[in-house]
C-alpha cells in the first residue's frame, strides 16, 4: 500500500486550510488558556484522540475531525498535529499531519504502522503553523490505523536523519466511526 497524495479541489483545500488553522490555534491556546476556553472545542474523546468541531470561515456547516497532538520522545520540540476529516464533499476522508517548520520537504513524511512501513506522502504547503501533508484515505490504510496499535510519522531535517514520532491508534476506530 503506497501512502499517497491526492489533491482536492482549490475551495475545499481553502477551507481545510482554514480547519488546521483553527484546530493549530486551538491547541496551541489549549496549552495556556483556561479549561472552559479549551473545553469549548472539544466534543469528545476516544482513547487518545479528540473529536473537535467547528464551522470554518465561509462553510455552510460545522465540520468535526479527530485530532491528536504529539512530540517526539527524544526531541519535545518536534510536534505533529494530526487530523482525520470527511472531504468537503463528505466522499472521502482525509489524513492531514502538520509538521513543525524546518522539514527537509522534497523527502516528505514516512509512515509505519506497527513497524510496517505505508510509504510516504509530500508535503502540499507550509503555513505560518507548520507543513501539511494531505492524503486521501483508502480502505486499505483505514483498515491498517483501525486495527493498528501505533502509527510512526517520520518526518526529516536532513535526507539522512529521520525523526520517528509515534501516534498511538487507542481509541481511533471509535473517533473515525463518529465522523459519519
Amino acid at each position: 500500500m503506497s501512502f499517497q497524495v491526492q489533491a482536492s479541489s482549490p475551495t475545499a483545500f481553502r477551507r481545510l486550510l482554514v480547519f488546521v488553522a483553527f484546530l493549530s490555534l486551538t491547541l496551541a491556546l489549549g496549552l495556556t488558556a483556561n479549561r472552559a476556553a479549551a473545553q469549548g472545542a472539544v466534543r469528545d474523546v476516544f482513547g487518545d484522540w479528540q473529536k473537535r468541531c467547528e464551522t470554518p470561515a465561509g462553510a455552510s456547516e460545522e465540520q468535526c475531525a479527530i485530532v491528536q497532538n504529539v512530540a517526539a520522545e527524544d526531541r519535545p520540540n518536534v510536534t505533529l498535529l494530526v487530523i482525520v476529516l470527511p472531504t468537503a464533499d463528505r466522499e472521502s476522508m482525509l489524513l492531514r499531519v502538520v509538521a513543525p517548520l524546518g522539514v527537509l520537504l522534497p523527502a516528505g513524511l514516512g509512515l509505519l504502522i506497527d513497524e510496517e512501513d505505508v510509504g510516504r506522502a509530500g508535503f502540499v504547503r507550509c503555513l505560518a503553523t507548520g507543513c501539511v501533508a494531505e492524503v486521501v484515505m483508502d480502505e486499505t490504510l483505514v483498515g491498517q490505523l483501525r486495527t493498528g496499535d501505533e502509527a510512526t510519522f517520520i518526518v526529516f531535517q536532513t535526507p539522512e536523519e529521520g525523526i520517528g514520532i509515534p501516534v498511538s491508534l487507542d481509541g481511533f476506530a471509535d473517533g473515525f466511526d463518529s465522523l459519519d
